[in-house]
């Protein structure tokens, strides 16, 4: 089944100015703060340290320079959401050269990073260098929903509405071969695509290629990616693999700036 919105005839556009700052994080705090911790945190991190399997845990913290995020391991694979963003960011972890806890995102860019002590640092656009976050308790794991072909193309709709403010010409976004499995991937998919343009949208070396892309196709299969044919931007999704089965915005925006 493809769900879509119809494309309609172009208009004069002329795209605005400024690039999406790559989202980075890192996190590091002292041990007595680690010790004074909530007795789940301490099981969470301390788990993680032993190698043991993550447990069932999804927790929000506090940045100290304000804002929140939520960190959900819940399923082994880590997840994390910005508060002030929709987007959802699926993350790798690996041991730094301390023993830390680094969180990577697809471009392989750090995102979080634990101490062995428990401490959190998370590193965004605004803080490159790093700020000190605080877990304030226990949130609902992060999850994506079936939706159904209303709630799908309501989704689209609203992509397509936002990628066209931003590149002042109308956006079509399309998803092939939606079904319960998929449709909350591909409803998700096109809001984080609708991210990339927006963000490049702000750069005006990027004017040229904008201007020449009037689809976003979703579609199934075996590896999540992004690639540009002529006036369509392709998004390949693995319905198997939940957030994990698409690509981020900053690697759709990779995509495009290689185009």
């Amino acid at each position: 089944m493809a769900i879509g919105m119809a494309k309609a005839g172009r208009t004069n556009r002329r795209p605005g100015a400024t690039t999406l700052a790559p989202i980075i994080a890192a996190l590091a705090a002292a041990s007595s703060a680690w010790a004074a911790g909530p007795s789940w945190l301490r099981h969470v991190f301390a788990t993680h340290m032993n190698g043991a399997e993550r447990p069932a845990a999804s927790a929000r913290y506090a940045i100290d320079t304000g804002g929140d995020f939520i960190l959900d391991v819940s399923s082994g694979r880590p997840l994390l959401k910005f508060d002030y963003s929709p987007e959802v960011w699926a993350l790798t972890v690996a041991r730094g050269p301390r023993g830390d806890l680094i969180y990577y995102n697809d471009l392989r860019q750090p995102l979080l990073r634990v101490t062995k002590f428990g401490g959190v640092t998370v590193f965004t656009a605004r803080r490159p260098q790093g700020s000190a976050a605080t877990a304030q308790g226990p949130s609902p794991p992060i999850r994506l929903a079936t939706l159904g072909p209303v709630g799908l193309y309501q989704h689209l709709a609203l992509a397509s509405l936002r990628s066209g403010r931003a590149l002042q010409h109308t956006i079509g976004y399309t998803a092939l071969d939606a079904d319960p499995s998929s449709d909350g991937l591909m409803a998700d998919a096109a809001l984080v695509t609708s991210q990339a343009l927006i963000s490049l949208a702000q750069d005006p070396s990027e004017r040229p290629l904008l201007r020449r892309i009037d689809r976003v196709s979703i579609v199934n299969g075996r590896a999540p990616g992004a690639t540009v044919h002529e006036d369509d931007i392709i998004i390949t999704v693995t319905p198997r693999e939940g957030v994990f089965g698409r690509p981020s915005s900053l690697k759709i925006e990779q995509a495009l700036r290689r185009h």
